[in-house]
């Protein structure tokens, strides 16, 4: 089978149930977004060592194609007349649960937050820095579609306690490395 077919020369794009779309659409934009976030999140993974967090990352790969691929179905095409997604899988609650479940146990082992965390610390911990910020841009174009079609909250949710996640890795993981965290302080102008 060939990588390429085509059928997207003109700008149009195909989505689960056969219809067609501008690539400009707000749909392929937040699925776009959510396919950059979990290049990131590899980028990011390439620079840990730590078998349980690189296994934490490889979840949430898995997870975010979960994701992207009901961002790329149309809410009326997504579930059967008796209920049940069309889809393989689809983000719920367990999902989001498990990142809040990984994040208390590493807030358990960072220091208190006590100013905002300037991006940075060594190579993970800057990658996941600037996931996080993908993740959020993928959470609010999930928002702006959810403005003119309708989207299942829980993928709103998940991006962002995904967001939340990323940032909290990042501080564990720049701990993981002994890499000192830098605070934006007011009071610390330089």
């Amino acid at each position: 089978m060939k990588i390429y077919t085509k059928t997207g020369d003109k700008g149009e794009t195909g989505l689960y149930g056969g219809s067609r779309i501008s690539k400009a659409s707000a749909r392929v934009e937040s699925y776009g977004n959510i396919d950059e976030l979990n290049a990131c999140i590899g980028v990011a993974k390439s620079h840990i060592e730590d078998e349980n967090v690189i296994n934490q990352l490889k979840k949430i790969q898995f997870d975010l194609f979960t994701v992207g691929s009901e961002a790329s179905t149309p809410i009326d095409k997504l579930f059967l007349a008796n209920g049940k997604s069309r889809l393989p899988l689809v983000i719920s609650d367990k999902e989001i649960e498990e990142l809040e479940t990984w994040m208390d146990e590493m807030e358990t082992k960072v220091e208190p937050l006590q100013y905002f965390i300037l991006p940075g610390g060594g190579k993970a911990a800057t990658f996941l820095h600037v996931a996080r910020t993908v993740c959020r841009r993928a959470e609010r174009s999930l928002v702006f579609l959810n403005q003119s079609e309708e989207v299942r909250p829980e993928m709103i949710k998940y991006l962002n306690r995904l967001s939340d996640y990323l940032f909290v890795l990042a501080r564990y993981v720049s701990k993981l490395h002994n890499e000192p965290e830098e605070y934006w302080n007011p009071n610390d102008r330089k």
